[in-house]
């Protein structure tokens, strides 16, 4: 199942693969009963207000999170996008690393620029956050009352890859914005609604919906480590710190360190899908893409720039990911016990 959705390229195949998977592994594991279970006790069962508060607090957990971290977030796109051949703006290595680009960000354009992108981000995770982790504890909690012999593991991988394949196919357009609006930061100063009317008028649909395929691959790898090893360190972490702040700053670290080294190769593939349109237009280029797809784009960046590109703005992203988790988690625990 897990294999199904990192191999997908667009929203099309990804829905229509995982449920061909599904179909195929209902005697190993069975996740189509699992989803209706969960999608039945959300949508038309039960009313029960504890059914809803995963959604509810991972949204807000998750909102909370982004504004304090988001200039990592800036300082990391911006390092993955410079250093392509094709432009000779992004073709210079404007920035050194983290500390020089935001140094240089900040001097340059101000708080301002290091926010570009910020209503886009915040619409994001209103969506992406709150379906990813309510889906997940719900998809966690019918596959062990269906599954109640099943290994744990396996089940938290399987509901977090599901969750975080699902929900980020669905905020994908907000995704494109918030790239295109941080990549540009002030210099072509676009709100939030006229960002997204460029996208339609000059791509269409599709466009908003570009880098679809390596943004739900990467979202499935991340939730797919990080939430099984929250939890896994959580519950390890128990009998030593408790049901503590300190336990959730801890696995929220281990967590955090697993998913950059997993997912960085595959996020820095996702900015450049979603940016190359812009890009093109910019420069006034053939009607053709920079990149046909994600195997295309990772072959022109390895070809290009070596390996190690594959890793570019890992720093940043460790460095968000660290403080982002910890914010989410001990602000969900704590809305958890409200």
């Amino acid at each position: 199942m897990f294999q199904v959705l990192v191999s997908c390229r667009d929203s099309a195949d990804l829905i229509e693969e995982a449920i061909e998977a599904m179909d195929s592994a209902r005697d190993i594991l069975p996740i189509a009963d699992v989803l209706e279970i969960g999608i039945s006790r959300l949508v038309m069962g039960e009313k029960n207000w504890k059914d809803w508060r995963p959604f509810v607090y991972g949204g807000l957990a998750s909102i909370i999170a982004e504004l304090c971290t988001f200039p990592l977030d800036t300082t990391k796109t911006r390092l993955q996008v410079q250093g392509q051949k094709y432009d000779e703006k992004l073709a210079r290595l404007k920035y050194s690393g983290m500390i020089d680009a935001l140094m240089q960000i900040s001097k340059q354009e101000g708080v301002k620029g290091l926010y570009s992108g910020i209503s886009s981000a915040i619409l994001r995770q209103a969506t992406y956050g709150t379906i990813k982790f309510g889906t997940y504890y719900s998809l966690k909690k019918a596959a062990i009352d269906t599954w109640a012999t099943g290994d744990l593991v396996t089940i938290n991988i399987v509901c977090a890859a599901l969750a975080g394949a699902i929900s980020s196919a669905i905020a994908n357009p907000t995704d494109v914005v918030k790239v295109r609006m941080q990549v540009t930061g002030n210099e072509i100063n676009t709100s939030l609604f006229t960002c997204f009317q460029d996208v339609y008028k000059y791509e269409g649909v599709r466009g908003l919906w570009r880098g679809v395929g390596p943004t739900a691959q990467r979202a499935a790898v991340i939730a797919a480590v990080e939430l099984p090893i929250y939890d896994y360190t959580k519950i390890k972490c128990m009998n030593l710190l408790g049901n503590s702040v300190s336990n959730h700053f801890v696995s929220s670290f281990v967590a955090s360190m697993g998913s950059a080294v997993a997912s960085t190769p595959i996020d820095v593939i996702r900015t450049r899908l979603m940016n190359q349109k812009r890009v093109r237009i910019a420069n006034k280029k053939s009607s053709s893409y920079i990149y046909s797809g994600s195997i295309d784009c990772l072959v022109q960046t390895i070809k290009n720039e070596g390996v190690l590109a594959l890793y570019k703005g890992f720093i940043p992203t460790w460095f968000r990911m660290g403080p982002w988790n910890i914010i989410f988690f001990i602000t969900y625990e704590q809305l958890k016990q409200l």
